[in-house]
């Protein structure tokens, strides 16, 4: 007859949650485009991408996100509530940009940023677009 099956040991308790810059917990880095349809999210952190994000791919970080090319697609930065992350882009294009549940969508952004390098924050509750530079 078999030998009866161990029993599983317990789960490890999780630790408690501190803030990124406490734990050390580096920036995630994405060096591929994102495309329509894709979603990356850096839990816990900020979201360095490297490459172009496309108009139906979505970007979302509990800390702030950095584009080096083309955000076309949705950016959602401070994820989990953090009212002082912020997006970076070097070419403004985005269908949906929000920080920390305050967003805005293509039709409320300023033309003359389009395609402009800009910065995204939150200041008072109200969502804040500025060309960079």
């Amino acid at each position: 007859a078999p030998a009866p099956a161990a029993p599983a040991a317990p789960a490890a308790e999780p630790a408690a949650a501190a803030p990124p810059a406490v734990r050390g917990e580096p920036g995630l880095v994405h060096l591929h485009p994102v495309r329509s349809g894709q979603q990356v999210y850096a839990q816990d952190r900020d979201l360095t991408l490297c490459a172009a994000v496309g108009a139906g791919a979505e970007v979302i970080a509990d800390g702030s996100i950095h584009v080096y090319g083309a955000l076309r697609g949705r950016a959602l930065a401070g994820a989990a509530g953090m009212a002082s992350a912020r997006i970076f882009c070097r070419e403004f294009h985005a269908e949906l940009v929000a920080v920390a549940g305050h967003y805005k969508v293509l039709e409320e952004i300023p033309r003359e940023l389009l395609g402009k390098p800009v910065q995204i924050w939150l200041e008072h509750d109200k969502l804040r677009i500025e060309q960079l530079g």
